[in-house]
């Protein structure tokens, strides 16, 4: 196996601008030549509408994976199980590059769920190549990397095939760790009024509060524009007919700070009056920076350079993490997405409606943002407690 201790990344994955002004990620050697079929695989994502963050992830991955095939020794483009089992335990035992900007610490490490998530692009990659660029890579190779397994417990959202008998036979990668299920943490409502309460400012509380009411990513947030914020009665001067006030979620590759939504397809949701006056006081805020008025995306720069500069992730994240802080919370901005989810549901909004304002394709994406609260639980077992404990009486 690769020594970590001598290996180097000849292989980058480097941001590029197209004609029209959006962002594509590519993958390019040590003299800044573009790796041709991983291009070629990149193209096929953004074909079928993947999101740029994905593209960026996986560009990350296939950089690394044919970083270390060159140092290894071995053809990214023909591996055997050995060398993707030896790349597979390699990954968690290569510690990870340290932020040259911070003091040293001690060494961190990928977890194998991360390790399984790098193995799984270099498969697609391969299998991609395998069928459209069969001069790089076999078709052959592609029977290496999946096995049948037959499932005795059918997941969620899992319907097997009625034409084929009720088939439960699958595919399932033949390389991978096995892990842990990870759980899902989620913020209350209470919770992240209680980071509202912390933020001194009335731009972080209307983006808290506008996370919390519509349940969008916070990459969504980032990307709003001041012409999706339709807060009045009527909106019909603006060319909308949506009835009150409300948000549209709009995917533009075209945004400079890199926000995205994850959907190709727009979709609006309600807000409150609450959320309106939120966002009243934040322009009050926003009209006193006059570099602010520069730019139509919702969430400037206004109390750091570059000011009047569009919001990005980096420090919506900081801001993020430090009033969580202030609210002796441990929590991501994805939690609040979660607990928006979560209360929709126990408040008994229909499904498919909570579905159409998250943005999901699939009802079953709907399942992991499903929560209880320590208190049902509780009041749960309480019941079940009396149940038996009424039957014992009883006989």
């Amino acid at each position: 196996m690769l020594a970590v201790s001598v290996f180097r990344r000849s292989f980058r994955s480097e941001k590029a601008i197209i004609s029209s002004g959006a962002t594509r990620w590519i993958v390019t050697d040590e003299d800044f030549q573009i790796h041709e079929p991983s291009l070629h695989y990149l193209d096929g994502l953004r074909a079928r509408d993947s999101s740029v963050n994905t593209e960026k992830k996986y560009a990350g991955h296939i950089a690394l994976d044919l970083s270390y095939t060159a140092a290894s020794g071995t053809d990214w483009a023909r591996p055997t199980i050995q060398s993707l089992a030896q790349y597979l335990h390699w990954l968690v035992e290569e510690p990870l590059a340290l932020n040259s900007r911070q003091p040293a610490s001690a060494p961190k490490y990928r977890g194998r769920g991360t390790a399984n998530a790098h193995l799984s692009t270099v498969s697609k990659l391969l299998r991609w190549l395998a069928l459209h660029r069969s001069d790089i890579v076999p078709p052959s190779f592609i029977s290496l990397l999946v096995e049948p397994k037959y499932l005795v417990v059918l997941p969620d959202g899992f319907r097997a095939d009625p034409d084929q008998g009720g088939d439960r036979n699958v595919l399932v990668k033949t390389i991978r760790f096995r892990v842990d299920v990870p759980g899902f943490e989620w913020l209350t409502y209470e919770q992240v009024g209680s980071m509202i309460h912390h933020a001194k400012h009335a731009r972080d509380r209307f983006l808290l509060e506008i996370l919390r009411e519509t349940g969008i990513r916070i990459g969504e947030a980032l990307g709003l524009r001041r012409a999706d914020m339709h807060l009045l009665p009527d909106s019909t001067t603006l060319g909308c007919r949506v009835p009150g006030p409300h948000i549209h979620v709009v995917r533009r590759d075209t945004n400079t700070n890199g926000a995205l939504a994850k959907s190709t397809r727009s979709r609006w949701i309600p807000v409150s009056l609450g959320t309106v006056r939120s966002y009243s006081d934040y322009q009050y805020e926003r009209d006193e920076v006059t570099e602010a008025a520069g730019t139509d995306m919702v969430f400037a720069n206004l109390f750091a350079a570059p000011l009047g500069e569009p919001m990005k992730y980096a420090n919506a994240y900081e801001l993020f993490k430090r009033l969580a802080k202030s609210a002796n919370l441990n929590a991501h901005p994805h939690m609040v997405r979660h607990g928006t989810i979560t209360r929709w549901i126990k408040d008994k909004m229909p499904r498919d409606t909570a579905q159409d304002f998250a943005g999901h394709v699939s009802e079953y994406s709907m399942n992991v943002y499903l929560h209880t609260t320590n208190e049902e639980k509780r009041e749960h077992a309480r019941r079940v407690h009396d149940l038996q404990a009424a039957r014992r009486s009883g006989s």
